[in-house]
């Protein structure tokens, strides 16, 4: 084989390797778990706020074999031959991945064999949906293929639909308002999260394409010899995360495009939606029923028709007369108000917005350099530039009407760009920050610069920590907004999806997600509903949205017992929201997500490896929701340990299947034995000024539990200001524990209820201690 050389580059950690035929290849050590590689011909695509991590001084061993070169940091050994192939151990030398060498197959689909040869031909030209790489001017198919074995698994990827474990299908990233029942052959939604867990044997590894142009993913589905990645422009570039364990690969995932930030605290609290509440009436009697039917409920959010003829940033005088003291009033019972805003701005001479950006030139244009005019809710629209820094300022300004009327949170809807006479073609330009390009190349983060945007607009204004809903994003995007799963139906199957949705979300970096409870579209009944909001109560993201034309999806709709069952489970959501929120603290420092996949910690559990109706609750609190009509029992699989039953404390032994009854108004749930979970009193809203009291609940006889304490509310914990309290519980031993006291606020009172004896503690402002009394 033909001889390679490598030499180092005065970039920290990064070295060029010129392969036999002169083409470069980059290889950069970021850390000693994560490696960068890329196609060093080709110029490095603009930060976009998608890659955060910083290199660090790694030390590393690089050999040049003459024939190949070898990369070596005290976790991973990189190999690169003559012709770029490359192949990645471990320390112990097991394969983490490996390049597949063979030539690809097209799927055997029983065509003539002139037929197969052409699509052969067609496989090789990088392709996503209508999109190949023929159809950019300069372009080389990029491609990169690995070997797979029987027995892989691999899992992220956002919310694609599908199951939990992607193994055997395709997927495609080009956000798509698709209106299709989102069902496992829907290669494409409204993201592109090109990152992927891979699980060979006892190990996992991660492998991230930050590629932004059209790109599709095989993970089996064409051969069962190989997976492979391409992408119709751009540049051969992926990252290597070495694991082993899938919390370490999720670590260094997040580690390297930003961790989901703490949350405001009401966020995590029951919110209300449906397109559209009308006018301020309606409104006002929603919320009002809320408080009298005694449902937890922390938010309403005004869809469209909340706005004077759709212009985003205006409110309707008629409909919702002074706004903002209904805004003001609502606030006054606990009722935050959340506005949606779309990207498509009104083609309307005279309207502000509009005139602003066409005499700055904000707007997308055509090939030939005219505003580029497509039609969305009000009518002809025009698209702001988001990748401009200048107009993404000009957006964060705007965003000002919104929060001076005191709304709480915006959502960002639309914005794939979706719209109504056709998709925006490939060529509307747009700027990549200081350079031009096309929607080609940006389409997959336009919606990830809106929320950038937005978040930058309502931090500057408001010094809260922004509430941002977004329904396209790219990796990197959950640094900015929370997410839901978009547009879907009121049907069952849909109801399947939302575990493996959701977890998966939680493995790609967006701990902060949900899904439309109950279902967007169609029409929801009691028994659906109800099993909706008890697989849906733990989703970090937790609101009940219903379209216009549908059946009003409210809960006191349905009469009872759905109503009761659904305050039965906003109960339980409010009374173990501090868990939610320690483990959102948490997520800052680890990247673990609040919903989590059973094989996340239990990788080598076979069992644990294809589950899509059950999921964790941070590590030690697992819930098994119905997602099947007529149904009042159900099997249930608890991984190794002990567990107790969360409503009875009944214990299990983990490792089987258990038939455990599940009623209607039940939602199995099982803790592992020796657990403590927070256990707050009951309140209707969250307001974290008023806390003064918190308990604790210890499931068997031991455990150790940190809770995290803030404002709930601004930034002042990355000054310092946050309290962490230890509990330690041995037998009937019970101590109370401040191991960091920077907040001025404490619980006045803390109880730990241990065999069903309940222990009180009282704070001592003197000493600073909590005391048992």
């Amino acid at each position: 084989m033909s001889e390679i050389t490598i030499q180092s580059t005065e970039a920290q950690g990064t070295w060029l390797i010129t392969l036999a035929d002169g083409r470069k290849r980059g290889v950069t050590v970021l850390t000693p778990a994560i490696l960068h590689v890329y196609d060093a011909d080709v110029p490095a695509p603009h930060n976009r706020d998608v890659v955060s991590g910083q290199a660090q001084a790694v030390a590393a061993v690089v050999d040049d074999h003459g024939d190949h070169v070898t990369l070596a940091t005290s976790a991973l050994t990189l190999t690169m031959d003559a012709v770029g192939y490359v192949d990645v151990v471990d320390a112990s030398g097991q394969p983490v991945v490996t390049a597949y060498r063979g030539r690809r197959q097209p799927l055997d689909t029983n065509a003539d064999p002139a037929l197969a040869d052409a699509e052969h031909a067609a496989a090789h030209h990088a392709m996503v949906g209508e999109h190949h790489v023929s159809d950019v001017p300069g372009a080389t198919p990029i491609e990169v293929a690995f070997t797979l074995a029987d027995d892989d698994h691999f899992y992220g990827l956002g919310d694609k639909t599908g199951f939990t474990d992607k193994r055997g299908y395709a997927w495609e990233n080009w956000n798509s308002d698709d209106p299709t029942p989102h069902q496992e052959d829907l290669v494409r939604l409204y993201k592109s999260i090109p990152f992927v867990i891979g699980l060979h044997e006892d190990r996992a590894y991660g492998l991230f394409f930050p590629d932004t142009f059209p790109s599709r993913l095989d993970l089996g589905r064409e051969s069962r010899d190989y997976f492979y990645y391409n992408a119709v422009a751009g540049r051969l570039d992926y990252y290597i995360f070495a694991g082993p364990a899938m919390p370490d690969v999720v670590g260094e995932y997040t580690w390297l495009t930003g961790t989901t930030p703490l949350p405001q605290k009401w966020t995590l609290g029951y919110q209300q939606s449906r397109w559209s509440y009308m006018n301020r009436q309606t409104v006002e009697t929603v919320a009002a029923k809320m408080r009298e039917y005694h449902l937890p409920f922390d938010a309403i959010h005004l869809d469209i028709d909340y706005m004077d003829g759709y212009r985003v940033f205006t409110t309707d005088p008629k409909r919702f007369p002074d706004f903002k003291q209904m805004v003001a009033q609502l606030g006054e019972d606990g009722v935050k108000v959340v506005t949606i805003i779309d990207p498509g701005v009104k083609q309307d001479p005279g309207y502000r917005v509009y005139d602003e950006g066409v005499a700055h030139g904000y707007f997308a244009k055509d090939a030939a350099g005219k505003l580029y005019v497509n039609r969305v809710w009000p009518g002809k629209s025009v698209f702001p530039d988001f990748g401009a820094p200048s107009i993404r300022k000009w957006w964060a300004h705007n965003t000002d009407f919104l929060t001076e009327n005191g709304v709480s949170g915006i959502w960002n809807d639309m914005n794939e760009p979706a719209s109504f006479d056709g998709p925006l073609p490939d060529d509307v330009a747009l700027t990549d920050e200081d350079h031009g390009t096309t929607i080609l190349e940006l389409h997959n983060v336009y919606a990830h610069n809106m929320a950038r945007a937005t978040y930058a607009g309502m931090k500057a204004k408001t010094g809260k920590r922004p509430f941002i809903i977004t329904r396209a994003a790219f990796s990197g995007t959950q640094k900015f907004a929370t997410v839901w799963t978009g547009d879907n139906r009121s049907t069952w199957a849909l109801l399947r999806l939302v575990v493996p949705q959701l977890t998966n979300l939680g493995l790609s970096g967006f701990s902060f997600a949900g899904t439309d409870i109950g279902g967007f579209g169609e029409s929801a009944t009691p028994e659906l509903l109800t099993r909706w909001i008890e697989a849906a109560i733990f989703s970090p993201l937790l609101r009940n949205h219903s379209a216009i034309g549908t059946p009003l999806q409210e809960p006191w709709v349905f009469g009872e017992p759905t109503l009761a069952i659904y305050r039965k489970m906003l109960e339980l959501r409010y009374r173990l929201l501090d868990l939610l929120y320690d483990l959102f603290e948490a997520g800052t420092r680890t990247g673990l997500p609040v919903m989590r996949p059973l094989v996340l910690h239990y990788q080598d559990d076979a069992t644990a490896q294809t589950i899509n109706d059950e999921f964790l609750v941070g590590e030690t609190l697992l819930a098994a929701p119905v997602v099947a009509p007529g149904v009042d029992h159900r099997m249930v699989y608890l991984p190794a340990g002990e567990w107790l039953d969360y409503w009875t404390g009944e214990a299990y032994t983990g490792g089987d299947y258990y038939v455990v009854a599940a009623p209607l108004d039940h939602l199995p749930l099982f803790v592992k034995n020796n657990s403590i979970l927070p256990l707050r009193p009951l309140v209707e809203y969250v307001e974290p000024a008023t806390e003064d009291t918190l308990g604790f609940k210890v499931f068997g006889t031991h455990g150790h539990y940190e809770h995290y304490q803030d404002n709930g509310e601004d930034f002042a914990y990355q000054n310092g200001a946050f309290n962490r309290y230890v509990i330690d519980v041995d037998d009937n031993e019970v101590r109370v524990a401040l191991s960091v006291d920077g907040l001025d606020q404490h619980y006045d009172t803390i109880f730990v209820e241990v065999s069903g004896v309940a222990h009180q503690f009282a704070y001592s402002g003197s000493t600073g201690t909590y005391q048992e009394i």
